[in-house]
């Protein structure tokens, strides 16, 4: 495994890991919220590795990148740190996948450097807008409800929100090691960060029919976090769009069902 640190939108730097076939088609992950590139663990550590090369990023504010005060309501920055990512690497035309908040990165690349430097996206868990009603009506009420302790600065009330927000996360028990390590690096996520990101507001509406690269949709049956409506109220806007439920699996699907979502993602790959 192999670690890079880039200068990316506004001079920060970020930390990406790397695996895979130096020589295949890339695919850059890109997490959620308090979450860091080790999320796709199931994703850097499996046969996809042999034919792929691929690309986890600390998205700003996460993991090993900086955690500036500031930075995170302009969309252009995170388009930028994408960019970053794919220019740094020498990322020939790579799979963008995103999951939770990850999707609202990957679109606020394609609305400021468009489709051209890549091949196809995948949404996984995700959402197409903040900060609206609109925008709320797809997120389960047990989510909205640990929301306030995700911005406390009281330690107890914060740490208990995010392991409920793990528990939503995974309709599957996890293990300990697996509980206390996602657990650690969600804790290293300020509390400042996480209200800067949940306070950013818009819709790419005007985008989604736009969009002409494919774009393969992967969204866990048993989704406690985000719901299903998703698809059918944001997601049905990307003409171009290939929706996949996985049964048996939450919002992490790529971690409940890693084989699955990895086969899925494969043959999106091929496809291309």
């Amino acid at each position: 495994m192999k670690s890079h640190m880039i200068t990316g939108g506004g001079g920060i730097q970020l930390h990406l890991a790397e695996t895979g076939n130096p020589r295949g088609r890339p695919i850059v992950f890109i997490h959620g919220v308090s979450q860091s590139w080790l999320a796709w663990t199931r994703q850097m550590s499996s046969e996809l590795a042999d034919n792929y090369r691929l690309v986890a990023m600390d998205m700003r504010g996460h993991g090993l990148s900086d955690k500036p005060r500031e930075g995170y309501a302009d969309s252009r920055l995170w388009a930028d740190d994408v960019q970053a990512a794919i220019q740094a690497l020498n990322l020939d035309h790579p799979i963008l996948c995103g999951w939770s908040y990850g999707p609202l990165v990957i679109l606020d690349y394609l609305r400021h450097h468009g489709e051209d430097g890549i091949c196809g996206v995948n949404f996984v868990g995700g959402v197409t807008k903040l900060g609206s009603d609109d925008a709320a009506s797809v997120l389960t009420a047990d989510f909205l409800s640990l929301v306030p302790g995700f911005f406390s600065v009281d330690v107890e009330e914060s740490v208990r929100s995010l392991d409920s927000l793990l528990r939503l996360c995974f309709a599957q028990n996890l293990s300990t090691e697996d509980r206390y390590r996602m657990l650690g690096y969600s804790v290293s996520v300020p509390p400042y960060l996480r209200q800067a990101l949940f306070s950013r507001s818009f819709d790419n509406d005007d985008l989604l029919p736009r969009l002409r690269k494919p774009v393969l949709i992967t969204h866990g049956s048993d989704d406690a976090v985000v719901k299903s409506a998703v698809i059918d109220q944001q997601m049905v806007r990307i003409t171009s769009a290939k929706i996949r439920m996985m049964a048996n699996a939450g919002h992490a699907c790529f971690w409940n069902d890693a084989a699955a979502y990895n086969r899925c993602l494969q043959e999106f790959a091929e496809a291309l």
